[in-house]
């Protein structure tokens, strides 16, 4: 991808997400988290940063996730996306390369996620995180991702649980909803709300 052509999907990607009209929940008995949907640019097109959590982890283990986690007392969403980015994959970007902010989404973790969509650049290098907690950082073609997502009823939920198909397995809620959500308003510039999809059980704790 050439420099002007980025250049053309950053502004779009900014312009849909200004006018997108997000939804931010308050919920004080709930633990306040951000992730960071990272775009990348690179011959083949542009790409998201998405890690496979190690192994060794007591929640979530093994499961597609975007960089992100608790904030700590006092930081901003976008700080905490940026200092998370960098802790599980090594990218390090500026306050100037936040695009905007999606809907808060609540998990059944007792998390309020905040996305905070991070214009990562052209990046010719590798990237890796902390080995305690990620085993491997993914570059994805937005086209890949860039699908509608299948539902799936469970017993325990009368909500619908989405999941992603990614390289043989699923990416699941709450990733799999943000990644929707990205998609849908800052690629097609569409007022797509993901709130009513749920996780499957395992996902819960």
């Amino acid at each position: 991808m050439n420099p002007a052509s980025a250049a053309v999907h950053r502004e779009i990607i900014s312009a849909n997400l200004s006018a997108f009209r997000r939804v931010p929940l308050r919920r004080p008995g709930l633990r306040p988290a951000s992730v960071a949907l990272c775009v990348l640019t690179g011959r083949g097109g542009e790409t998201l940063l998405i890690t496979r959590r190690a192994s060794t982890l007591r929640s979530h283990a093994g499961q597609w996730a975007l960089p992100g986690g608790r904030r700590d007392p006092g930081e901003s969403a976008e700080d905490a996306a940026l200092r998370e980015l960098a802790e599980e994959t090594g990218l390090q970007a500026e306050g100037d390369a936040i695009l905007g902010l999606l809907d808060d989404y609540v998990t059944r973790s007792g998390y309020v996620i905040t996305p905070v969509v991070v214009w990562g650049g052209d990046q010719q290098s590798s990237l890796a995180g902390s080995p305690g907690e990620v085993s491997r950082v993914y570059q994805i073609p937005l086209a890949d991702l860039d699908v509608e997502p299948e539902t799936v009823t469970i017993p325990e939920s009368d909500a619908p649980v989405i999941r992603l198909p990614l390289l043989g397995r699923y990416v699941h809620a709450p990733t799999a909803a943000i990644i929707y959500q990205f998609c849908q308003v800052a690629l097609h510039g569409a007022e797509q709300r993901v709130a009513h999809f749920d996780a499957p059980v395992f996902a819960w704790r």
